[in-house]
């Protein structure tokens, strides 16, 4: 299937909760709803291909830049799943959006499994790929040999971002060509990361994402201690954290189905935007 695609994204400053996002917006108005959330570090422009795919395709797509990030506000204080799914369905009632679609990637993901957990009447489905939930059973394998190293040091307040400042380009680059990418996601996007997440500030509000790792934990044994997810949920399986997601969604989700993007790293959206569209289009509908 090949995928149409469309430029015509509309980015909007948007106050949900008590932060005001970046969002990008595409698609008919009154189109089905899909919600897109990236990770660390990258931001809405992570989903740019795929998100003028489903536009294109008809639907209506929503790409904020979590709270902190790009050109939002950065406000002060914690950020867990909680915090950051409260800001993703604000936009959604600030958008006029019900019900939609939520999908996220690598620090996406808790913030998108915890905005089903909490609110199900308005997540209509769930897309999860690369990345992991604090707390929560079935990821053992994958951390076997413990955490990769940047957890513990994005996690330490004031560190990282002390240490990385001035140095933008040369670190987070890393994350953008290295080992966990197996495909160029381009110049432009790695410019556009970078750019977010110049200077402290900016360094900070991405790490805080790391240091929510035991409130996150928290959070998720207290939401599905009785409750699970009952809305279909589709897991895919990128290079990097594999089937580890998978596991763990096993035991909280009744409906989930896993499918894998073969020959691709992390950044699944950028490394393999045709293969990720048509599961997304196949999960949600045309």
């Amino acid at each position: 299937m090949t995928a149409p695609t469309t430029d015509d994204v509309e980015i909007r400053r948007i106050a949900a909760s008590d932060a005001i996002l970046d969002v990008a917006v595409s698609g008919p108005s009154d189109a089905r709803c899909v919600v897109l959330l990236h990770g660390w570090p990258h931001t809405w422009e992570l989903w740019r291909p795929v998100g003028s795919a489903l536009a294109a395709h008809g639907h209506r797509v929503i790409a904020p830049n979590l709270r902190g990030i790009g050109g939002g506000e950065r406000p002060s204080g914690r950020v867990d799943a909680a915090v950051v799914a409260g800001d993703v369905l604000g936009v959604m009632t600030a958008l006029g959006v019900e019900t939609a679609t939520v999908v996220g990637i690598d620090a996406g993901v808790p913030p998108a499994v915890y905005a089903a957990a909490r609110a199900p009447s308005r997540v209509d489905r769930l897309v999860v790929m690369e990345g992991v939930l604090p707390g929560v059973p079935g990821a053992e394998k994958f951390f076997a040999a413990g955490p990769p190293w940047w957890f513990g040091f994005h996690a330490i307040p004031g560190l990282a971002e002390t240490v990385v400042e001035g140095h933008e380009d040369d670190y987070l680059g890393w994350f953008l060509t290295g080992p966990s990418v197996r495909h160029d996601i381009g110049a432009d996007a790695r410019r556009a990361f970078v750019s977010a997440y110049r200077g402290k500030d900016a360094l900070r509000a991405g790490f805080e994402l790391y240091r929510a790792s035991d409130r996150n934990a928290r959070l998720f044994r207290e939401a599905f201690a009785a409750n699970r997810l009952t809305m279909p949920v589709l897991s895919v399986e990128g290079g990097v954290v594999g089937d580890a997601l998978s596991g763990q969604l096993a035991g909280i989700a009744d409906d989930l189905t896993c499918t894998t993007v073969p020959d691709c790293g992390h950044l699944i959206p950028l490394e393999k935007p045709r293969e990720l569209t048509e599961a997304l289009v196949d999960a949600i509908g045309p």
